[in-house]
This record gives structure tokens, sequence and C-alpha cells, in this order.
């Protein structure tokens, strides 16, 4: 039996169709990895910073398919890398202040992660925590696991980058467990900031870590 006209007309507008968005959707791909590559490669890109190209389904769609042909890498939901490669480190990921500053929030880590920036600890921890008043979310970066947590705005008031870090530093080694020479080095590292900074970070923290935060001389020799 014959098939119908009808059914043919609407057979071919149905393959029609389909072509079209499909053609639309491979478009939108190539305008957001022209976009990206515009950028060039180690920065970081979220699907909002495509939505004049298309809606947003179309953009998580062309994103998808990006991370899934390997030109992307996506380190964690709504952040997506197009990697730099060093030939002896491999991958470059971007820095915590690098996603931090995208979503335009506030970080400061905590924990083990603290010590170690202070030369505190050795340690290079596997799973680090960082306070944040942004998104929380976890990242993967190589085989470091990071979690945004998120926290009350008087955790991220400290103005001082050293005197923040101290203070989370106490915090992860506990009252009464400073050793003589942690006492020593971090007393070193604030002599670097600003006394006035100091002074005022130090009423943010708990009432030990204030009390040997003050009563050091801040006086520059």
């Amino acid at each position: 039996m014959a098939e119908s006209p009808t059914v043919s007309v609407r057979y071919f507008y149905y393959i029609s169709d389909r072509f079209v968005i499909l053609h639309q959707l491979i478009s939108i791909e190539n305008q957001v990895f022209k976009k990206i590559k515009d950028n060039k490669r180690g920065k970081i890109s979220s699907p909002a910073s495509f939505y004049d190209l298309g809606s947003e389904d179309a953009i998580h769609q062309a994103l998808k398919r990006l991370t899934d042909k390997g030109l992307l890498l996506r380190i964690a939901h709504g952040i997506y890398l197009y990697s730099k490669t060093d030939p002896e480190l491999g991958i470059l990921y971007p820095t915590m202040a690098d996603i931090a500053k995208r979503d335009k929030a506030r970080i400061i880590p905590t924990g083990v992660q603290a010590l170690n920036l202070l030369g505190l600890s050795i340690q290079v921890p596997m799973k680090v925590v960082y306070l944040t008043d942004g998104a929380q979310r976890n990242i993967s970066i190589g085989n470091q696991s990071i979690k945004f947590k998120k926290t009350s705005p008087r955790n991220l008031a400290a103005k001082g980058d050293i005197s923040g870090h101290v203070i989370q530093a106490f915090r992860e080694i506990g009252k009464d467990n400073t050793s003589a020479d942690q006492l020593r080095i971090i007393h070193e590292l604030l002599q670097k900031e600003d006394t006035a900074i100091v002074k005022n970070d130090a009423g943010l923290a708990s009432a030990w870590i204030s009390r040997i935060t003050s009563n050091y001389d801040y006086r520059r020799n």
C-alpha cells in the first residue's frame, strides 16, 4: 500500500525541523568555543558567560558537548576550564582566588590548608575547605578535593590575609596546643601585617586567639 502524500510531507517537515535544530545547536557550540578560545587557555568560564549566544538549555548542551569532546574540563557544577598544559606539571588548574573572583565571592582557607600556607605544616591536604560567602560547591582539581563552605560574614571579616589565616590556623591547632616554634613563626608573620589590621582582626577571633595575637609587640625594629 502506497504511503499517503500527507504522511510523506509530515515526515519531511519532521526531518527538516530536526536538521534545523541540530544546525542551530552546532552553530551555538561553535560560537561558544570561539568565545572561549578568544580568552586563551587557562581561563575558566560559566554558562552565564554565553547566554547572549542562545537559550540557557542550548548553552548547557554546547558546553556538555565540548566537554565530551575533551575540549573543556568541567571542574565543578557551572565551572569549565579551557585548560593550559605544562610539559612537566601537566594541566595548570585555576587558583581558588580565580574561582572566587568569578563568583564575586570572598574565601578564606581553613584547617591544614591554613597551616600549610603559613608555613606551620608541610602537609599538603588532599581535602581542602574554604569558607565563603559565595556559592557552596565541591571542586575536583587533579587529585585534590576542594569544598567551598558557606559561612557567616563575621568569619570573612578579617582585613589582613596573614591575620585571617592565623585565626584559622589557631582554630585548627586548638587551644593550649600551640608549640613554641609555631608561636615564633606566627609572631614573625604578624610583624609583616599592618598593626591596626592585626588588632582589628584579633577582635574578630575567639577570646583565647585574640589574647595570643594581642599580646605581641607589633612595633617594627
